[in-house]
């Protein structure tokens, strides 16, 4: 087994159970060595491209089977190409994610970059955070990118960043985009390659197949030549600098000042500075403290806050990993890093397997009641609340569809889901731009996923504030603001209107500002008052990624308040829900994931990964169909309520109201809530959301939805055009396209004259 020490046992039994599980061929293939720190040629051979057969093909890297199955997710993918590792033996191609495929990536990443911008001078970003084999990644990504003459801005000694401060970079500092190794909060043995764009907005699915249609043309001149050679620049080559992060303090000097322009206003600050009961923030993997703690001490309020696990580790301390699954079978099982998973024990109790595995009951002991812990994942880009709160307000939770974890001695944590504690900051942030007398200089506008809170809606429409929704992931989001931007510099004298995923043409105002953008996955982010300049003057309304320290920032001067008025969250969040006349209070989100993702043999994975999306299919194009034949008229409401009555007799289904595709998934709107079934983008899962008036109707409408086979009725075949059926993904995926293009801000990306700048001035 190569170069990994296993710190705990568990991380020991994943280790063996990896090393047993790779053949020997693996094992022994040193196609590409990074301990070579020298210029050297990789040589793609026919040989590779073909399966491994110990006789006939002792080469064979079997790299068709693989790139067919990057090429289909790239078409679709929510946040970057995601998929498991060998983490002990990176160049494995028998797995999705791999050295081999990630010098693919960027070779013809580098070929489109070339081909856009002839003779020019690119230069990209590259980071990464903790995950195994996150480092070499970035190593052979920064060299081939040197290799093509690109320079590659890297952190000092090619450190962890966070997913949002590379973005931010990449569009602060004009740079052609970046590269970011990451799996989010997935678990331990994923990872992915999240490329950004000039923006610094993940791909959209158009231009992830402009290099899946370049590793394409490699492949052909390999049928062609018999071989493509992929130069991989010396580990120290000139273009792969780490100057520009060092005096940028590793973006930390640019971020302070963008953070002052927002959430980090006095008033904001001076509450937290004023805070009595240090807050925790639980930095699962380690890698968000590097940078976060520098940002805290710039803005001056670093003593304000209690660390956990700062150390980087790559199995993230253990957190959310056991070594029996959900039914209690022995075998090594991750829950992945988001705290809000909810799963039931042996005896079908409901847990929070990832908080329970972060062993608060003993870590917590001595922090007071009240305590506020802020928990972000590996990139540090997404936000759990949390609250120690007393026991005898457990009745008082469920009223308001809280959950909670019992601490012993009277004390409990109180867990708020995304939904919850965002509606807390953007109504607190809004009253904090309202004393500061900003609020009503402009209108105000929100951009969030259909997926998450209707209470988010219903809250907006009470203070005025529009409400654009769009598909699940923060790329929807960071689209929408470029529409946004286009029409304010083009005519800024003018009313915006941007057309929902719903279909809804909505009328922003005049120089409209984003309060809040966000998703009920955790990821949030809050516009600027002024206009925010890239060095070279491209104008942004918000940042395109989630940031958990623009959201730890709002969530800490929230508890600051909160703690001075002597009120818990929990009674902050029942203030909002009365103030605002909140109908739907409650959300839900059910996972039916179809496998185990931890399996660590690659041929049992790939065998239950295609069943899985299969099921994961069928379940989708159910739905989906009916939403689309209703949108062609071919349909109407009240058969696709026949049909769902049919189905599912023990939900009721008398006062839906409309049935729709949303870009990702299929919305079904009721009169009292919404129940939204989405297949995931990146796994073989299904993901069923609901949120409204009772909790345990919406739970039972997400559970029994979510997991349906599929299968089709008789009613159902009655009402619905088979050949529409086989054809409605297809036929999804163009109004998808439709939604993504209108009034699209496609301006060219122009590579601005970097000796202009001061921090590229090398003179």
């Amino acid at each position: 087994m190569i170069n990994k020490q296993a710190h705990s046992d568990l991380e020991k039994s994943l280790f063996e159970s990896v090393d047993s599980k790779t053949p020997d061929y693996i094992k022994n293939n040193k196609l590409i060595d990074l301990s070579n720190k020298d210029e050297f040629i990789f040589k793609l051979k026919k040989e590779h491209l073909e399966p491994y057969d110990k006789e006939r093909n002792p080469q064979g890297l079997n790299l068709k089977e693989w790139f067919k199955n990057y090429a289909k997710e790239a078409e679709v993918s929510t946040a970057g190409i995601r998929g498991p590792q060998n983490i002990l033996y990176p160049h494995d191609t028998r797995f999705p994610i791999n050295l081999i495929g990630i010098m693919l990536a960027t070779e013809a990443k580098a070929l489109v970059a070339r081909e856009q911008y002839k003779d020019t001078e690119l230069i990209k970003l590259a980071g990464c955070e903790v995950r195994y084999n996150s480092q070499e990644f970035l190593e052979l990504i920064a060299r081939i990118q040197a290799a093509h003459g690109i320079k590659t801005l890297v952190p000092v000694e090619r450190k962890t960043i966070p997913i949002w401060m590379a973005s931010f970079l990449a569009f602060k500092l004009d740079l052609l985009g970046g590269e970011y190794i990451t799996s989010s909060h997935g678990i331990s043995v994923k990872n992915a390659t999240k490329d950004l764009n000039s923006q610094g907005s993940q791909y959209l699915p158009e231009e992830s197949m402009l290099f899946v249609e370049k590793i394409r043309y490699i492949f052909s001149e390999v049928e062609k030549n018999g071989c493509y050679d992929i130069k991989i620049a010396a580990n120290d080559n000139p273009l792969i600098s780490e100057d520009v992060m060092k005096e940028l303090n590793d973006g930390v000097t640019l971020y302070k000042q963008y953070l002052l322009d927002g959430v980090a206003k006095d008033a904001n600050l001076n509450l937290i500075k004023n805070i009595k009961e240090r807050i925790v923030i639980e930095n699962v993997g380690g890698s968000a403290y590097r940078t976060l703690s520098r940002i805290l001490k710039e803005l001056n309020i670093e003593d304000k806050f209690v660390w956990m696990n700062k150390e980087e580790d790559p199995f993230f301390h253990g957190i959310g990993k056991y070594d029996t699954d959900p039914k209690g079978n022995k075998t090594f099982y991750d829950y992945s890093v988001d705290a809000t998973v909810i799963s039931k024990d042996k005896d079908g109790k409901p847990y929070f397997p990832v908080i329970k595995s972060l062993k608060y009951e003993e870590k917590l002991k001595d922090c007071p009641l009240g305590t506020v812990v802020l928990i972000t994942d590996p990139d540090h880009d997404r936000l759990t609340v949390c609250q120690i709160e007393n026991a005898d307000k457990t009745e008082f939770l469920k009223t308001l569809g809280v959950d909670y974890v019992d601490l012993g001695s009277g004390r409990i944590l109180t867990v708020f889901t995304a939904n919850q504690s965002f509606l807390m900051i953007m109504d607190f942030w809004m009253q904090q731009l309202k004393t500061d007398g900003l609020f009503d200089k402009h209108p105000r506008f929100m951009i969030k996923t259909t997926a998450s809170a209707r209470s988010w809606d219903e809250w907006a429409k009470k203070n005025e504030i529009k409400v654009v929704n769009v598909p699940v992931g923060f790329k929807e989001i960071a689209n929408i603001m470029k529409k946004v931007e286009k029409q304010i510099i083009e005519h800024p004298n003018n009313d915006v209107v941007v057309t929902d995923v719903l279909g809804n043409d909505i009328n922003l105002g005049i120089n409209p500002k984003l309060i809040f953008g966000g998703e009920e996955s955790g990821g949030m982010i809050i516009g600027s008052e002024s206009i925010i300049k890239s060095l070279a003057g491209r104008a942004a309304i918000a940042m395109r990624e989630k940031s958990a320290t623009e959201a730890i920032v709002v969530a800490s001067a929230l508890s600051a308040y909160l703690e001075k008025e002597g009120k818990t969250m929990s009674e902050y969040l029942e203030d909002v829900f009365k103030t605002n006349e909140i109908i739907s209070k409650f959300d839900i989100r059910e996972d039916i994931a179809y496998y185990n993702e931890s399996e660590p043999d690659i041929e049992k994975l790939k065998q239950a990964k295609v069943a899985g999306e299969a099921q994961r299919t069928k379940n989708d194009v159910f739905y989906l169909t009916m939403a689309v034949a209703k949108k062609m008229g071919k349909m109407n409401l009240e058969q696709i309520k026949e049909i769902l009555k049919d189905t599912f007799k023990e939900l009721n289904f008398d006062n839906l109201t409309d049935v729709k595709f949303v870009g990702d998934g299929t919305y079904l709107e009721f009169t009292d809530k919404f129940i939204e079934i989405r297949p995931s983008g990146t796994d073989a899962k299904t993901k069923a959301y609901g949120a409204g008036a009772s909790k345990e109707e919406i739970k039972n409408f997400a559970r029994i939805m979510g997991n349906y086979s599929g299968d089709l009725t008789a009613l159902y075949e009655k009402y619905v055009d088979m050949d529409l059926y086989k054809n409605s993904k297809e036929l999804s995926l163009k109004d998808y396209a439709l939604f993504t293009n209108k009034d699209a801000n496609n301006a060219s990306f122009v590579i601005p004259d970097y000796k202009q700048t001061l921090i590229f001035n090398e003179d």
